[in-house]
């Protein structure tokens, strides 16, 4: 658990001198259990969890790869200012941060790593450098191959309250109110970004929306809001509040992590969400595999696809499968069959199995080319990215 950069690098070398398997953590927890490991070292960033406004007038803040996100949002408050993470407030800044971040302002401020400006990195070779602006491009979506970044400086948003609600509607078995929710988060307001899970209730899906508007203003939360509430079969039930938006991200999701993630998870975008890909998506929330949903375009949509090493700007939804004990990776690959063949693209962060074929879909042609050398370059070794060689 190092408390500075030199104590990382000290980390690095002695793993590296042992020949002992490598995991590096920021604090937070993830998916695919890259952040632990049997009989190696785990370089755990915790500890190192500073976040200090810079530049308020630039609204410029450098945050440490070990804080968490609810720590991030409660230091930044009082500044009135805000940095789109994740959904929860026990993410970690560095994992997150490296790989996209599609969070509660993603419409509104797009990902978090379309705001990294600078980043402090520490190399495969024990170098400790300023990332060099093909370095950049790399941690910006490809980060987990490319070194330990310690530090980042992120533009961050003047925001204080924001309006929040959560909505519960019936669906059809069909699927055709997940449609309609697409077609609706296409020409919503960016400041309005949602998350759906699906559940089964009774003989078809129930959903549940996350609604967040990035806006203190009554009457444009409302406006925002009301086209969700005719959504589906009828709302089972409702409430809207205006809240700090720390709430989101609350302290009260800090938790000890223990390295142990059972579930198995994929996921996919879609561009449009067409009648047949709702159908698709509502049959699997029938059976044995939890669906979340987020709503994507806006602001991530203004970044060209070549500016980082997150590619996928022109897709508007987020579909995301999980399975849990006892059921096994085959139940959740049996029942995305149809779905796999699709989406177009996936995201790095819900991915729990990184291997050659997740590499192609999360990073897709020349972008997957250009990360392949990049990692080569920056770690010849393969020290950090043994599992994803394309």
């Amino acid at each position: 658990m190092p408390r500075d950069t030199a104590e990382v690098v000290a980390a690095l070398r002695y793993a590296r001198e042992q020949g002992l398997p490598l995991s590096v953590r920021s604090g937070g927890h993830g998916l695919s259990g890259r952040s632990t490991n049997n009989g190696g070292v785990v370089i755990d960033l915790s500890a190192m969890n500073k976040v200090e406004v810079l530049d308020r007038q630039a609204r410029l803040v450098r945050v440490e790869a070990g804080a968490r996100w609810a720590q991030v949002a409660q230091a930044l408050a009082p500044h009135g200012l805000a940095i789109s993470s994740g959904d929860h407030g026990n993410v970690g800044v560095g994992g997150l941060a490296t790989g996209g971040g599609v969070g509660w302002l993603v419409r509104h401020y797009g990902l978090t790593i379309d705001h990294i400006r600078a980043a402090d990195v520490v190399l495969a070779d024990g170098t400790v450098v300023r990332a060099d602006p093909s370095l950049l491009w790399l941690i910006r979506g490809a980060g987990a191959g490319a070194g330990i970044v310690v530090a980042f400086e992120i533009e961050a948003i003047e925001l204080r309250d924001v309006g929040y609600a959560q909505i519960a509607v019936q669906l059809d078995r069909d699927g055709d109110a997940l449609r309609q929710w697409a077609d609706y988060m296409a020409t919503a307001p960016r400041e309005l970004s949602t998350a759906v899970t699906l559940m089964p209730y009774g003989s078809s899906p129930a959903a549940s929306i996350t609604a967040v508007v990035a806006d203190d203003s009554e009457r444009r939360i409302r406006a925002a809001i009301e086209p969700l509430l005719g959504l589906g079969n009828g709302v089972l039930d409702s409430h809207a509040q205006i809240v700090p938006y720390p709430a989101l991200v609350s302290t009260a999701h800090l938790h000890p992590n223990i390295g142990q993630q059972p579930n198995t998870t994929t996921n996919g975008l879609l561009t449009t969400m067409t009648a047949t890909d709702a159908a698709a998506i509502a049959a699997m929330a029938n059976g044995p595999v939890l669906v979340q949903m987020r709503s994507l375009g806006g602001a991530v949509n203004d970044v060209p696809a070549s500016e980082t090493a997150y590619a996928h700007r022109h897709q508007g939804t987020l579909v995301i499968a999980s399975v849990f004990p006892p059921r096994r990776a085959e139940r959740l690959d049996k029942a995305w069959r149809e779905l796999a063949g699709r989406v177009d693209g996936a995201y790095v962060n819900f991915e729990s199995r990184p291997d050659a074929d997740a590499f192609t879909r999360i990073y897709p042609g020349e972008t997957g080319d250009r990360v392949s050398r990049l990692w080569k370059q920056y770690d010849p070794e393969g020290i950090f990215s043994p599992m994803w060689t394309p």
